[in-house]
């Protein structure tokens, strides 16, 4: 099974989110948190997040790219837990067995995006708001290959 984490290039999230996820962070869509939100919300940073940032898993901040990676049941299995208690403490779910099945389902989705690529495959998400709600599409950018002797001279130069 895959799932994905965040990846930093650069600095840039730190300045165009509110609250940057760290890297290497199991990231989902997050989408979920702007479920109510109208044209008015989307201003500043706030847009930014809407229009192009995944939630991180640890932080609940937010980042622009992220890479497919396998995870392991365990890890599966503790975001599921963390992601439960993150809608009762964040988001008023009433309790962990009412939020549970929330956290399964967002988890489900991410990991069903994921299993479609490969390991280390970038994704990139884009949302809009229409009139049913938040709508969502998704790009993918496979990884490069590059064999090492490409990157690295091995030997000497003296010949």
């Amino acid at each position: 099974m895959r799932l994905a984490r965040t990846l930093r290039f650069d600095a840039s999230d730190e300045n165009v989110f509110e609250h940057a996820a760290q890297p290497d962070e199991w990231a989902i869509s997050g989408a979920f948190e702007f479920s109510n939100w109208t044209e008015d919300d989307l201003k500043g940073k706030r847009r930014q997040a809407f229009a192009n940032g995944w939630l991180g898993l640890e932080s609940f901040g937010r980042a622009t790219f992220i890479a497919t990676a396998k995870i392991e049941p365990h890890e599966y299995r503790a975001l599921v837990e963390r992601l439960a208690a993150h809608f009762v403490e964040a988001w008023g779910a009433p309790d962990l067995d009412a939020a549970h099945p929330v956290a399964e389902e967002e988890l489900a989705f991410m990991a069903s995006l994921c299993d479609e690529h490969e390991a280390n495959t970038l994704l990139i998400v884009q949302r809009e708001l229409v009139a049913s709600g938040v709508s969502e599409s998704f790009r993918a950018i496979a990884p490069q290959e590059a064999t090492l002797d490409l990157v690295a001279v091995h030997g000497t130069l003296d010949d």
